[in-house]
């Protein structure tokens, strides 16, 4: 008996895509910018405190219109503030509190907030990128690793700089702070930041044990 022939559709040959992927497009110039923190929780206790503190205040001035006397704290409150002179201990200490307290939500309102996200350099005008401290950190450890005699690294990422601190077993540690430079400063532009940050290496001996 002969063996059956395979059939054409079996023994057809896919085709070969000749024409290359398309490169990646350009990264624009400008970057994306400072990501903003929603800060739910100052908003949400800023607003709780707000609420109750208007609740009691317009509860007890309904019940003086009814012609019911003031809560006490109020009273106490009208009396305090009208002996006590303006140079008193109590007044400045609760002046310095309530500005510091309105200072720190002015500065929550004016700055972005979110410092663990690394804006980048944006791929297209409608497009915000931006990269977790955390990730960048691992790329550069990770990159550094690979240079050869280094044991150990740790990498401390900063907006405007990276703390890189490297131990070398074997070679000369000026062949690695140099390997750890190149391999280090193409690691920060391939992150694609708007701001890449300044590098700072150090490489040492590990300590003897003992």
């Amino acid at each position: 008996m002969s063996e059956p022939r395979p059939s054409e559709s079996t023994t057809r040959r896919l085709p070969v895509l000749e024409k290359t992927p398309d490169s990646p497009p350009p990264l624009l110039p400008e970057g994306s910018g400072r990501f903003w923190s929603a800060r739910r929780v100052p908003a949400a206790v800023v607003a709780l405190l707000l609420l109750a503190a208007a609740g009691v205040l317009l509860y007890d001035v309904v019940a003086v219109r009814a012609h019911r006397p003031a809560m006490h704290w109020r009273r106490a409150l009208a009396r305090q503030l009208a002996e006590r002179p303006l140079d008193d201990t109590w007044v400045l200490a609760g002046a310095g509190l309530v500005a510091a307290l309105g200072l720190w939500l002015i500065v929550l309102a004016v700055t972005p907030g979110l410092r663990g996200v690394l804006p980048m350099r944006r791929p297209h005008p409608d497009v915000r990128a931006g990269l977790r401290r955390e990730a960048a950190v691992l790329v550069l450890r990770d990159r550094a690793m690979d240079v050869s005699g280094v044991r150990a690294v740790r990498v401390r990422m900063r907006r405007r700089k990276a703390d890189v601190r490297a131990l070398a077993h074997f070679r000369d540690l000026d062949d690695v702070h140099a390997d750890l430079d190149t391999v280090l400063d193409e690691a920060v532009r391939g992150l694609g930041l708007t701001r890449p940050p300044a590098l700072s290496v150090r490489v040492r001996r590990p300590g003897r044990k003992g």
